[in-house]
């Protein structure tokens, strides 16, 4: 049961994120500012959501793989921190941030400097995010053929 929870919080945690840079992409490249602080609005909102998912995938993680020194396992908990760390302080911030400039209609240089170190951050995030589920598919199959 933990598996599955860890599993599914993980990987909505992972399409969250995805979805967030996607549509931030989209709207910026395609849309006008109206739609950009639309996304930026809902990504806001969206974290009513996403924190839980992060929190739970963290929490079954160590509670699952407990002082285990099994070498996936290891490089896993070893990228969680940096994942943790890179979304509270600079994605969540950045989004807020983005968020509040986007509804004042400040779309200036500071703006897209922190858009831009904004999906750098998501991106970053989305890759070692990427490595823990194949990392804990891996480990998941070695699990069932035992």
């Amino acid at each position: 049961m933990k598996r599955n929870i860890h599993a599914a919080a993980g990987v909505l945690a992972f399409l969250f994120i995805a979805t967030f840079w996607t549509a931030t992409v989209v709207s910026e490249l395609f849309l006008d500012h109206s739609a950009v602080t639309s996304v930026k609005v809902a990504i806001t909102y969206a974290f009513i959501a996403f924190v839980p998912c992060m929190a739970i995938t963290g929490a079954t993680g160590f509670a699952m793989g407990g002082k285990s020194t099994f070498p996936i396992l290891v490089a896993k908990r070893r990228r969680m921190p940096i994942i943790g760390a890179n979304g509270l302080l600079v994605l969540i911030p950045a989004a807020i941030f983005l968020s509040i400039k986007a509804q004042a209609g400040e779309f200036d240089t500071v703006f897209y400097t922190v858009q831009v170190l904004e999906l750098l951050a998501g991106a970053t995030n989305l890759f070692l995010m990427g490595l823990n589920i194949r990392d804990g598919r891996q480990m998941s199959r070695r699990h069932q053929k035992m």
